[in-house]
């Protein structure tokens, strides 16, 4: 729907390992996962991984009741409303269950090599510099990694976000794109867009 957005599809299209920036409502992680679905449909890989950090935005999740499953599934909701745009939730329930598709906090990526496989990682921003480089290292053969974050809505402290510092190293890397989206790329009621310009 906008410039921005062009340009991240067509980068998810031509590189292994894209970064997508921006502010909120930009299509940033919707573009990912309608990839990745498209890609796992296609045969291009042999599953989906969705990955994004479990921190708490000023609430605490230890009282929720559950299983360790149960506590982080507020967390992932935003990666199953994505999929389930694309997919019935009937069918992404059965692609979950034969592992076609996995979504898993990022704590959970550590040691594994991903291969052949549409890896989205989600709120990055979210993430420290040590945790987006392990992150990035799990890419393996025949696999597409797009990080997607907001560098200016991170839950961490300004200094501890890695992704900033993550994108501006990278964008030296020719075979990687760094995507940046901006405010006129935003999609969602464009209240959104007003009030991003003015908080």
């Amino acid at each position: 729907k906008s410039p921005g957005q062009e340009a991240l599809m067509a980068a998810i299209d031509e590189k292994n390992l894209v970064m997508a920036l921006g502010p909120a409502g930009t299509g940033k992680t919707y573009l990912a996962i309608a990839k990745a679905v498209e890609a796992l449909e296609s045969g291009r890989v042999g599953r989906i991984v969705l990955s994004r950090p479990a921190v708490e935005a000023g609430e605490s999740i230890g009282f929720l009741p559950g299983e360790m499953e149960d506590k982080l599934a507020p967390y992932l909701r935003p990666l199953y409303d994505a999929l389930s745009d694309r997919l019935s939730m009937k069918r992404v329930r059965a692609l979950m269950a034969e592992g076609a598709i996995e979504i898993a906090p990022v704590g959970f990526m550590r040691g594994r090599t991903l291969n052949n496989a549409f890896v989205v990682i989600d709120e990055a921003q979210n993430c420290t510099y040590v945790q987006l480089k392990m992150l990035l290292t799990r890419l393996g053969w025949h696999s597409t990694m797009v990080v997607t974050g907001d560098p200016n809505q991170s839950d961490l402290l300004p200094e501890l976000s890695g992704l900033g510092p993550v994108a501006t190293k990278l964008e030296a890397v020719g075979n990687i794109a760094v995507v940046r989206l901006a405010d006129r790329d935003i999609v969602r009621h464009p209240l959104v867009a007003e009030m991003l310009g003015v908080l």
